[in-house]
């Protein structure tokens, strides 16, 4: 399969329910992942046209004390309103989509038989038609709610404005190929997995135990 185009995963869901995790968890069975976050986070690495952008449009408040992006920063001023929000994606989203390309190039010429690419915004910026399979992560409000608060120190005014920015989660799932709830634990998410790297590699053609 050594330079064939892999078979394409679009990874989405609502907030803290889980997406990281099982991309972790299907890398250890074999996929190449690409998580955005960190895409996003190359694109506005200080020196870079948007970097510069970012800072001329949000102020250098949102510029931390070593010179990189301050992100909880960002993110604040991003959403603090919707056309802030749009002027962020604005800048960000070219050089993320040109890196993405390099990356899936590069997985091909690997040899990569499936690349699972972790978009939390996959289909509010247009993108599903990318995709071989599209899987969202889901679970209900109250227990990403809780996630948030608990492992990523937000606020709760945090996890409901950047929600409430995203698609809503019953449409979502209605245009997943595979919806996983994310509800429980660990052990859960293991066999939910476990399941779902079986359909991916049947349909990509793999076979798969």
């Amino acid at each position: 399969m050594n330079g064939a185009m892999p078979f394409r995963v679009g990874l989405t869901g609502t907030v803290a329910a889980g997406k990281s995790t099982l991309a972790r968890n299907l890398a250890e069975r074999g996929a190449t992942v690409i998580d955005s976050d960190d895409l996003a986070r190359e694109v506005v690495r200080p020196g870079s046209p948007a970097f510069a952008r970012i800072r001329e449009t949000f102020g250098s408040g949102v510029i931390g004390p070593d010179g990189a992006i301050d992100r909880a920063a960002l993110r604040e001023a991003a959403f603090a309103d919707e056309q802030a929000r749009e002027r962020l994606e604005a800048i960000s989203h070219a050089g993320i989509r040109e890196l993405r390309a390099r990356r899936i190039a590069e997985a091909s010429a690997a040899g990569s038989r499936v690349v699972v690419e972790e978009i939390p915004l996959l289909f509010e910026v247009g993108l599903e038609d990318d995709y071989d399979m599209i899987v969202v992560v889901d679970a209900p409000r109250e227990v990403r709610e809780a996630r948030a608060l608990g492992s990523r120190g937000w606020t709760a005014e945090d996890f409901a404005a950047i929600d409430a920015a995203q698609l809503a989660a019953a449409e979502k799932r209605r245009r997943a190929d595979r919806v996983l709830d994310n509800r429980g634990g660990p052990e859960e998410l293991d066999i939910a997995a476990r399941g779902l790297w079986r359909e991916i590699l049947r349909a990509a053609g793999e076979g798969g135990t």
